[in-house]
């Protein structure tokens, strides 16, 4: 399994307040919350994000609140993948659940800025920023996980199975 895409970046402590402000979460339907993803922290990022785009953060990405709405809002607008130092805990169980890939590595974190072109091989690890040439090893994904995110999230995975 792999990603690939154009990089967002963020710093730390990007908390579910600003990935999806509470004022929308009257919704739960994925198009609705895309629209208005990160709206709080980057106005522009639902003009600029494409298909397949990568969110890289610093520490702490998506601290907060539990609420799923979070990762469904960064999946719906189309990210396939979030790359950070580390991540809040339910956040990180949240996007597996709901079939969002995330990877923890800090140097990739450090060495990958917005807009650099960045692909990452989730069966080995390896992070490739193809804009310097440089590349950064994170976590594999264990097969288990992958089996949940090719099948969109728990729910879809457990029902196939």
């Amino acid at each position: 399994m792999k990603a690939s895409g154009r990089v967002f970046k963020y710093g730390d402590n990007v908390d579910t307040d600003v990935i999806i402000p509470a004022r929308y979460l009257n919704s739960s339907d994925p198009a609705e919350l895309a629209t208005h993803c990160m709206e709080d922290i980057d106005k522009d990022f639902i003009h600029q994000v494409s298909k397949d785009d990568i969110i890289v953060a610093k520490k702490n990405f998506g601290c907060g609140s539990s609420r799923e709405h979070a990762p469904i809002a960064i999946k719906a607008a189309g990210v396939s993948c979030v790359i950070a130092e580390t991540f809040a805990r339910i956040f990180y169980r949240n996007a597996i659940n709901i079939g969002l890939p995330i990877i923890e590595c800090p140097e990739a974190s450090r060495g990958i800025e917005a807009g650099d072109e960045v692909e990452i091989d989730f069966d080995s690890g390896m992070i490739y920023n193809r804009t310097k040439g440089t590349e950064f090893k994170g976590q594999a994904f264990p097969e288990f996980m992958q089996k949940i995110i090719r099948a969109e999230g728990l729910i879809n995975y457990i029902n196939q199975e």
